[in-house]
């Protein structure tokens, strides 16, 4: 009988020895730079948007300015979201109003929740970088490298979409005021300390908007795609084990071979099969730390993504369709669409991946096996009978399914709220 302990493969004793290469852990896995292959693969651009920003680990020589340049990007979110606040309870009670402000406030809300958690939860990033250069993950053979290299693809391909939308949403944003620049308005229908019809408070008030609003776009999407991009390298894993499995050998008894060939074949069988068992514990365990990390954001940014859909879709109803005001609306509302079904979607292929596996090793030639495989094999198949399934708020599966009731539920909303706006 095997039985194999998570633990043994994934330990913080482990982590903190981990320090050598790229790697600089200070004190409790405090990282100050990272440069590892699978890490760049998977979260170099992402890093690189965050490092701009300044909610990266910081360099180790420029700490101190670092963290004051880090400082003013928060003071903005947060004034930004203090500001939009405070417009709404000005104009409480009247519907249109607060309707046009409320999209505006879940978004920078998430917005501000996601980078809080994001910065409190620094050390359980350490930890996850270093378990992603844990040689149990390290490719052993060219079809893992293209497993690992196409998913990695798939993950920049679908940020730089993102991140490129996301922008257009934020300039359509910009240039809406400079159709009518005699109106003297800002971008966003929030309270600012500062006169409109003052020329340096304007274009003060107006820069601040502008910068806010594109630095907001960046953080949304790169937090964002750190988490589905750690679920995608997941998702990867169980891709390479079920390729491992396929290369189980058959023990032909009859094919004139010699006992020690087939000693060699059954120990190589046993091998491998020993190798898969210690990898998908441990992709279990990394997933585990994903979403104790992420499942916070996640849950919100579903929950106010109903809120925002269902806003938004108000919001349509009454702008002009040959306006720019509706075209940004649009495509921001495509965008936090497309964003919900991506979080869907990763979670869906994780679940299908680690499904088929208990399929994939039903299949192998485990019956011309010795019985210390047959003992493994039945204890892996009863432990994979349970899917691996990524929840948000730990209730909330990230599934297909999940998005159509998010759907459901936004349209519901919307209707009702529709009805109240035309009453």
């Amino acid at each position: 009988m095997l039985i194999v302990s998570i633990k043994s493969v994934y330990s913080p004793v482990k982590l903190q020895s981990f320090t050598q290469g790229s790697f600089k852990v200070r004190g409790q896995s405090s990282i100050t730079h990272i440069a590892l292959k699978m890490t760049i693969k998977y979260l170099n651009r992402p890093k690189m948007a965050l490092t701009m920003i300044g909610l990266w680990f910081p360099p180790e020589n420029y700490r101190p300015l670092y963290l004051i340049y880090r400082s003013v990007h928060l003071i903005a979110q947060y004034s930004f979201l203090v500001f939009n606040i405070t417009y709404m309870v000005i104009v409480w009670g009247d519907l249109t109003e607060v309707t046009e402000a409320s999209y505006l406030l879940f978004t920078q809300a998430t917005l501000c929740l996601k980078a809080t958690t994001f910065l409190m939860n620094k050390n359980k990033l350490a930890r996850l970088l270093e378990f992603v250069e844990s040689n149990i993950f390290q490719v052993q053979t060219k079809i893992h490298e293209k497993i690992m290299a196409v998913q990695a693809l798939k993950m920049w391909r679908l940020y730089s979409f993102f991140l490129v939308s996301g922008i257009i949403t934020c300039f359509q944003w910009a240039i809406c005021p400079l159709m009518d620049i005699s109106s003297r308005r800002f971008p966003f229908k929030i309270w600012m300390p500062v006169d409109p019809y003052q020329s340096p408070d304007y274009y003060i008030g107006y820069a601040y908007q502008v910068f806010t609003i594109f630095m907001s776009a960046i953080i949304f999407m790169t937090i964002d795609f750190i988490t589905v991009s750690m679920i995608m390298f997941a998702s990867a894993q169980l891709e390479i084990i079920a390729e491992k499995i396929q290369t189980i050998k058959p023990v032909p008894m009859s094919a004139g071979l010699k006992l020690q060939d087939i000693k060699n074949l059954i120990e190589g069988n046993n091998k491998v099969l020993n190798d898969c068992i210690c990898q998908h514990q441990a992709t279990l365990r990394f997933v585990e730390l994903v979403e104790n990390m992420f499942n916070v954001n996640i849950f919100c940014q579903m929950s106010g993504t109903v809120a925002i859909m269902c806003i938004i879709g108000c919001r349509m109803t009454v702008e002009p369709p040959t306006s720019v005001q509706f075209y940004s609306t649009l495509n921001y509302f495509i965008s936090m669409l497309a964003q919900l079904y991506l979080y869907c979607w990763c979670g869906n292929e994780l679940t299908e991946k680690s499904q088929v596996l208990r399929d994939i090793l039903y299949k192998s030639p485990w019956y011309e096996q010795d019985l210390k495989f047959k003992k493994t094999l039945w204890i892996a198949m009863e432990c994979m009978k349970r899917p691996i399934i990524f929840r948000a708020g730990y209730y909330i599966p990230l599934s297909r399914p999940t998005f159509v009731s998010i759907l459901r539920c936004s349209y519901s909303y919307f209707a009702v709220l529709n009805q109240a706006n035309n009453t």
